[in-house]
């Protein structure tokens, strides 16, 4: 753990203190049963005693009750204590990624063909202009209504977001998972079991008179969607694909993607969500990555896969893999698909366990997104615009977009 610590970034002497927390905790567990023992004895003696000996008994009794109140309290304040340093602790971190902060990814594989756009006779729009054009995108009216890093999806836009939610879930039920329509407010216990309100808290919005959270992904809700329960090991793997609106505050993102609809306060995604055995989690992230990379290949996105570092992960995740695709307009690869492992460090805190014969224990959980909807029209509109300023439709979205092949520009 602390190799894991360290290699997160985080703070190792946290290891100490929660273990120095839970030496106070078992000890004063310990004294706690030793008085406790030793007043049920006096309280049987008591009624068998008189005169000078009852008192000395009743006198004993009353020291030893106000012994075991102070006992008490201590072992729920060093309990309290081990669990609250437990909390702050990260998922340790899978031996196999590699160290260091966001810039020490690993390149796995890379995929499709980078339009050379200068050899076809044009330069490339960003995805703002084209959604203008289109008739997609309205970022202006949206900050009168809303503010800032909000949007309006219109016309083609709106269908173009139905049509890619719809065949993501096509494509993840079509390989077992069973669809999920979730909260987008969720408790205290739903979020911090999830590991949410840890290092990503300032992302996450709070209504304090409601004492509920929005979710920033339907992982959290499909994570808590069996807290408190024990599920037969025959029923595993479980799988889910949720669809929900999505909220991020993008706390410390000031000036960073302002433009457009890359960064933004509210989306939509759909993300797929697995409960597996300890033993499976390594192999179910592998599948929801090519689950992942099956999406992507079939929007005809050129995209690469990368072994996150151990400084990016997130604290619920023990390995985490990026589908990154090529965004023309800033001629780089970014963010459009995550996959990661949380092994047993959701279902600890949920209280999820499974039964396998006569022995209970944590299951693992593991999450992957599949399509969130504004980075994936943006990767669509850029990577597939054509000089006129349409854009070609990929050949699996046409059944949902009522056949169109290419979205034209709209007359002003």
């Amino acid at each position: 753990m602390r190799a894991s610590q360290r290699a997160r970034g985080e703070d190792v002497a946290l290891v100490d203190s929660l273990l120095a927390a839970d030496e106070r905790r078992r000890s004063s567990g310990v004294r706690f049963d030793e008085l406790r023992a030793e007043q049920k004895a006096l309280g049987k003696l008591i009624p068998k005693a008189s005169g000078e000996e009852k008192a000395e008994l009743l006198e004993k009794a009353s020291r030893l009750a106000a012994e075991v109140k102070a006992a008490d309290a201590e072992r729920d304040a060093a309990d309290a204590e081990t669990q609250e340093l437990l909390l702050q602790l990260g998922n340790l971190v899978h031996p196999d990624v590699p160290v260091g902060g966001e810039d020490d990814f690993v390149t796995l594989e890379t995929h499709g063909t980078i339009r050379d756009f200068e050899a076809e006779g044009f330069t490339p729009k960003d995805h703002l202009e084209l959604g203008q054009l289109l008739g997609a995108i309205d970022v202006e009216r949206a900050a009168k209504v809303s503010g800032s890093r909000f949007y309006f999806l219109t016309g083609v836009g709106a269908l173009l977001e139905l049509a890619l939610v719809n065949a993501a879930m096509a494509q993840a039920t079509a390989a077992g998972f069973t669809p999920v329509l979730t909260p987008a407010l969720v408790r205290p216990q739903a979020m911090a079991g999830t590991g949410f309100l840890g290092q990503a808290a300032q992302d996450v919005y709070q209504l304090e008179k409601d004492d509920l959270y929005l979710v920033g992904t339907s992982e959290v809700p499909l994570a808590a969607y069996h807290m408190d329960e024990i599920i037969d090991a025959e029923r595993l793997p479980l799988r889910y694909v949720g669809f929900s609106p999505c909220f991020r505050r993008e706390a410390g993102s000031h000036g960073k993607d302002t433009r457009g609809i890359f960064r933004v306060h509210q989306f939509d995604k759909v993300e797929m969500f697995s409960y597996v055995t300890p033993e499976e989690s390594q192999e179910e992230h592998r599948r929801l990555l090519e689950w992942e990379k099956q999406w992507l290949t079939s929007l005809e996105l050129p995209f690469r896969v990368i072994d996150v570092a151990s400084g990016d992960l997130g604290a619920s995740a023990s390995r985490k893999f990026d589908c990154e695709a090529w965004i023309p307009s800033q001629g780089r690869y970014r963010e459009l698909t995550s996959t990661s492992d949380c092994t047993e460090f959701q279902s600890r805190r949920l209280q999820i366990r499974v039964r396998e014969g006569k022995k209970v224990r944590p299951l693992a959980t593991l999450n992957g997104t599949l399509c969130a909807i504004p980075r994936t029209i943006i990767a669509l509109l850029e990577n597939h615009q054509q000089a006129d300023g349409s854009v070609r439709v990929p050949e699996v979205l046409r059944p949902y977009l009522g056949g169109r092949e290419v979205l034209e520009p709209v007359a002003k």
